[in-house]
């Protein structure tokens, strides 16, 4: 019975005489997201991730000019003839529904992107999308006057997939490395928020308008925004939950993926459709807000694995958690006044950023 293995010359045997060594298969890894912890270990992280945001929400909600204790938070929250009732109802908590709504947006729309890119370091903000969201909903605002969310959440997904379409073939599109998607990012980023920037400066009627918009906030939320912002982030959020096995086959190579019943070009497509829905959302919604699609799936995966069968829900929960800690940090650092929610994302996400650049800079993911 002749065995198949690597051919080599022994010394001291005549050149004519080869020797037949046979070679072991190296041990089968399994596939990333395979590698997960136990069931239960996950669960319990999942419930203490939403204690956090529980406890978030409940700061939310009692901090800000007026500090409210949690008895008067609820009293506010149940009762229209308590003092607090106004405060609650109509401020705050349709800024903590906000919140919610667009921290989760974010972060499955920073985890859906890293997974289809393979790339550690990207971010919808980062990579311009938020910027072009940003770009067309200021062009609506400056040259047709739209003034709702109505009219700026459609310009909002029209500009985010526009980029997102553009970065990916620019990127280099199935060639794409983290390096060139992230070069093609920034360079997008930059000369959007150029126009931005250009637009504001030109339109000087419009710049009240788009003043708070454009660095990021929760301050201006309202009932009807929360209602029609809703919507567009739930269809994101099961979007992102039915691409996580086919993002998870597509992680192990194309081949792979098309063996286990994934059709490559669809799952791309699919993709990009979730992250221009989800950050289109967000940003017509508190405008442009970075690193928090950059931070938490990073955070995320560091307890789940890179199953994104885990790790989606996970983001879910923690990146409105993250959202709703720098919205009122920002209310108390410069109380009686307030630091914008971006502005606190830019300073917390900056440092973040550089450790994962020089982390995972030049790598491919």
């Amino acid at each position: 019975m002749s065995r198949v293995g690597t051919v080599t010359v022994v010394p001291g045997r005549p050149p004519g005489a080869r020797h037949v060594l046979t070679t072991k298969s190296p041990p089968v890894t399994p596939p990333a997201a395979d590698r997960r912890p136990p069931v239960g270990r996950s669960a319990a992280g999942l419930a203490g991730a939403l204690l956090l945001l529980l406890a978030t929400v409940v700061l939310s909600l009692g901090i800000g000019a007026k500090p409210l204790s949690p008895g008067q938070v609820w009293d506010g929250l149940l009762h229209s003839d308590s003092a607090a009732y106004t405060l609650v109802r109509e401020m705050r908590l349709p800024r903590t529904l906000l919140g919610l709504l667009a921290g989760t947006a974010l972060g499955l729309g920073g985890a859906v992107m890293q997974s289809l890119t393979r790339n550690p370091l990207a971010d919808p903000g980062l990579l311009g999308i938020n910027a072009g969201a940003a770009a067309a909903v200021v062009s609506a605002i400056s040259f047709l006057g739209v003034t709702s969310f109505t009219g700026f959440v459609w310009f909002a997904f029209a500009g985010a997939g526009a980029v997102a379409v553009l970065l990916y073939a620019v990127g280099g599109g199935r060639a794409a490395t983290p390096a060139r998607l992230a070069l093609a990012g920034s360079a997008l980023n930059a000369a959007l928020f150029s126009y931005v920037n250009a637009v504001q400066l030109l339109d000087t009627a419009s710049l009240d308008r788009m003043r708070f918009w454009t660095v990021g906030s929760l301050a201006s939320a309202q009932g009807y925004t929360v209602v029609r912002v809703a919507p567009f982030v739930l269809a994101g959020l099961v979007a992102a939950l039915l691409l996580a096995r086919p993002l998870n086959a597509m992680a192990m190579g194309e081949d792979a993926a098309r063996s286990l019943g994934a059709d490559p070009g669809r799952v791309r497509i699919a993709a990009i459709v979730t992250v221009t829905l989800l950050c289109g959302a967000a940003t017509a919604a508190c405008g442009p807000i970075i690193f928090v699609g950059l931070m938490v799936p990073h955070l995320v995966r560091a307890l789940t694995g890179p199953d994104l069968r885990r790790l989606i829900p996970y983001c879910a929960v923690l990146s409105p958690a993250l959202m709703l800690a720098a919205d009122v940090f920002g209310r108390v650092i410069v109380r009686p006044s307030e630091l914008q929610v971006g502005v606190v994302m830019v300073v917390a996400g900056g440092p973040v950023f550089l450790y994962f650049v020089r982390r995972h800079g030049g790598s491919r993911a």
